[in-house]
């Protein structure tokens, strides 16, 4: 049966996409076929990772939500990011949002239908034959990355060791109870190398109830990368590689996420 994978965040900047990209891409090798979604429509950018520019990027989920293209007409098979690692059945696709400034406003002017877009999730789904969906939201309170969250059999939210991001993910966390928000975990990123990781995964659990998948530190070599290419599968020795390596198969265990 396919899951649905959301990634959300109170706000930007906590690596949302690099962590969509990294952990669907780790989640392909395990022999799945993967999509990525970016519904990140007033600022997107996932698709950077995969190597397509504006010039490869010729339809995009704004082309779909105008009602001009099918969705999966903006299906981009980006497999060959994992470089040869996986299995025969490992494929990797992505719907761009796009990227042009005339068409940001348009979405910021006009908005979209957002039962539509669902619509769009499960035609993808049934299009490609998937396994798992990775939905890469829009951060915030905003009305369709919530209602995103209630059709994701997991849900992934991103803080960074910031009070803001404290407050504003337990807010989230409020609501996504409210929401009867199925499989709730926390991913925690960006924390300096020098602290103490286990210390800090009980204080967060203890604050939020809510389980840790992982804990992610400030890396300079992934800060080197600076988004050209997905960072646990040009350099799947490293330590970061390793625990994004953990988080993947937590996500496809049946007893972690159902």
């Amino acid at each position: 049966m396919s899951k649905i994978i959301s990634i959300h965040s109170y706000r930007g900047g906590t690596g949302k996409s690099n962590i969509t990209a990294n952990l669907a891409c780790l989640v392909a090798c395990a022999g799945n076929r993967v999509g990525i979604i970016d519904t990140d429509l007033p600022s997107p950018g996932i698709h950077i990772l995969f190597g397509l520019g504006d010039q490869q990027v010729n339809s995009t989920l704004n082309d779909f939500l105008w009602k001009k293209l099918k969705i999966t007409d903006t299906v981009y098979d980006v497999s060959d990011v994992l470089e040869g690692q996986g299995t025969a059945k490992s494929k990797i696709y992505l719907v761009p949002s796009s990227s042009k400034i005339n068409d940001i406003s348009r979405i910021l002017r006009e908005r979209f239908d957002a039962e539509l877009l669902f619509e769009g999730y499960q035609q993808l789904i049934e299009g490609l034959n998937l396994d798992y969906l990775f939905i890469d939201t829009h951060p915030g309170l905003n009305e369709e990355a919530l209602l995103t969250l209630t059709v994701s059999n997991g849900v992934l939210l991103i803080l960074r060791p910031d009070q803001q991001d404290f407050q504003g993910t337990s807010v989230i966390v409020d609501v996504a109870r409210r929401l009867k928000v199925p499989n709730l975990f926390l991913i925690i990123n960006k924390i300096l190398p020098e602290y103490n990781f286990e210390q800090i995964r009980q204080e967060v659990q203890a604050t939020y109830n809510v389980p840790v998948l992982g804990i992610l530190p400030e890396s300079s070599d992934l800060m080197r990368l600076a988004s050209q290419g997905v960072f646990a599968i040009k350099y799947s020795n490293y330590s970061i590689s390793h625990i994004l390596q953990q988080m993947a198969i937590q996500i496809t265990s049946k007893t972690v996420i159902i």
